[in-house]
């Protein structure tokens, strides 16, 4: 009997039919939510400022611990997530968010102590980016995960909402506890994660991904989660307006995540780097001026947004060409700590300089000599042979 249309095993655990498309866009949901509340402090740091006091570096400090303890702890997550399965993991990141959200928002607003505890657990909410790639991927065949993973990817727009309404995260919880499914076949591994871990570390693609990726999502993450404390500082706008600023910022560099991937399909993914640095160095320039906001600034940081999103799609179509197959996970979670550490220390250096110097000038002109120095990196392994994985 000719069997159609129902559901069947394909080559690595796929499974043909809706159901891949059903699990990414669950998968995409939760990781906006969860991101949502990676970056719930950056529009209130303005507010804890004035209502608590603080320097300027303790106001970066606010912001910046959920970020770099979200980005550390995407590496137990995603060993954790290889040997449980998305399906256990998306829920229990979901929930363990749902505390640190309560605390902050009835007792932990008080002191500065008790906001760096909040935020610090907080930081549990941006490691489901580690517990997303692998579950997305294992659903997808190898000539579609870079298309996949872009679309979770485009979660990151979930900073923007933290600048406009709250949402509230034990309705993802409850639906992803009863309709997220690991892939069918999926392999549960049998080395221990520390091997694993060694394993994944001595992979070229695994530091030359993680250091382009501090630099792109990186400086994406910095942006989101410091942009409208900057602009209330640097242009003296309301909160309002700074974290409706920010986020067209960040929703351009969202979108601009996939384009990045779909032009790397095209051209090599170090030359599509190559670009995005050199226009994130130019426009970083430009700002370092203070030009007037409309339209120079407001222009700068559009085209900073769009080059930085470019840049991180372009980073995770380098891994999907050039990490094997039986590690793209592995090699994503360490890139993806990379990116959030990449995205600790620009609001912390923002921050001194603003309190020592009273201007942004020199810290934007650092950024420049980063991606420079990024963007040189790119076009010196743009001629390399990129190895293709198997599928």
């Amino acid at each position: 009997m000719t069997m159609t249309q129902s559901p069947r095993r394909e080559a690595g655990g796929q499974a043909a039919g809706r159901r891949p498309y059903l699990m990414l866009g669950m998968a995409a949901v939760g990781f906006g939510l969860t991101f949502w509340a990676w970056a719930l402090l950056s529009p209130l740091g303005a507010y804890f400022k004035q209502s608590l006091g603080l320097t300027s570096f303790q106001q970066a400090l606010v912001v910046a611990v959920p970020v770099i303890v979200g980005a550390l702890g995407r590496i137990p997550v995603g060993a954790l997530t290889d040997r449980y399965g998305g399906r256990l993991m998306f829920p229990i990141v979901c929930f363990a968010t749902i505390a640190p959200v309560l605390f902050l928002g009835l007792i932990g607003y008080r002191s500065l102590s008790a906001l760096l505890i909040g935020g610090f657990f907080l930081g549990v909410a941006g490691t489901s980016f580690a517990v997303g790639v692998p579950f997305v991927s294992a659903w997808f065949p190898a000539e579609r995960r870079g298309m996949a993973i872009g679309i979770f990817g485009m979660g990151t727009g979930g900073t923007a909402i933290s600048a406009l309404t709250t949402v509230k995260l034990t309705v993802f919880g409850v639906a992803a506890a009863a309709v997220l499914r690991d892939a069918p076949g999926r392999a549960v591994p049998s080395q221990p994660a520390l091997a694993r871990l060694a394993a994944t570390l001595k992979l070229k693609v695994t530091w030359q991904a993680a250091a382009l990726y501090a630099v792109g999502f990186g400086g994406f993450v910095a942006f989101s989660v410091y942009l409208p404390t900057y602009l209330k500082n640097a242009y003296l706008l309301t909160q309002a307006d700074a974290a409706n600023k920010m986020a067209g910022f960040v929703l351009l560099a969202v979108l601009m995540r996939p384009v990045g991937g779909w032009l790397s399909d095209r051209v090599a993914p170090t030359r599509v780097l190559t670009g995005a640095f050199a226009v994130v160095a130019a426009a970083a320039i430009v700002q370092s001026l203070t030009p007037v906001l409309a339209p120079v600034g407001t222009i700068a940081f559009l085209v900073m947004a769009a080059a930085l999103g470019a840049a991180a799609g372009a980073v995770f179509a380098l891994v999907a060409q050039s990490a094997p197959a039986q590690q793209v996970g592995a090699v994503t979670g360490v890139v993806g700590a990379a990116g959030g550490l990449g995205g600790f220390v620009p609001p912390l250096v923002m921050g001194g300089i603003y309190g020592a110097s009273g201007s942004y000038a020199w810290g934007l002109l650092a950024l420049a000599a980063v991606a420079a120095c990024a963007m040189t990196y790119s076009l010196s392994t743009s001629g390399q042979p990129v190895r293709t994985r198997a599928a």
